[in-house]
């Protein structure tokens, strides 16, 4: 059973960093890219960035180029979103998923590319 666990969401404030946590079971992770997206509410999900199953190339919304790092260790079945520079209109909860198949050259900001999801980790970011 493919099981994804996002941790590290909470509080904070604005101009503040957080670290996602996404970690993987069920599947042979280091085959796979994965994405982050994210969802406020009242909101359509919304693209983060994804990470190719070797790592390279990784892929940002506009939006967040330059604030946000999209990491992963394949040792370690996991991958992280590292969230600098925070705005309070990017709270919401994030998901982190995998690409629906296995050694694809890049990742997609497409969700219908993702077939399996996490629950999401609420971020939410004081003004």
């Amino acid at each position: 059973q493919v099981q994804l666990v996002e941790s590290g969401g909470g509080l904070v404030q604005a101009g503040g960093s957080l670290r996602l946590s996404c970690a993987a079971s069920g599947r042979t992770f280091s085959d796979y890219g994965m994405g982050w997206f994210r969802q406020a509410p009242g909101k359509e999900r919304e693209f983060v960035g994804c990470i190719s199953w070797s790592g390279y190339p990784t892929s940002y919304a506009d939006s967040v180029k330059g604030r946000f790092t999209i990491s992963r260790d394949n040792a370690e079945n996991t991958m992280y979103l590292q969230m600098n520079m925070l705005k309070p209109q990017e709270a919401a909860v994030y998901s982190c998923a995998f690409q629906r198949g296995p050694y694809y050259s890049v990742c997609y900001n497409d969700g219908r590319q993702y077939n399996y999801w996490g629950q999401g980790a609420q971020v939410a970011v004081a003004s």
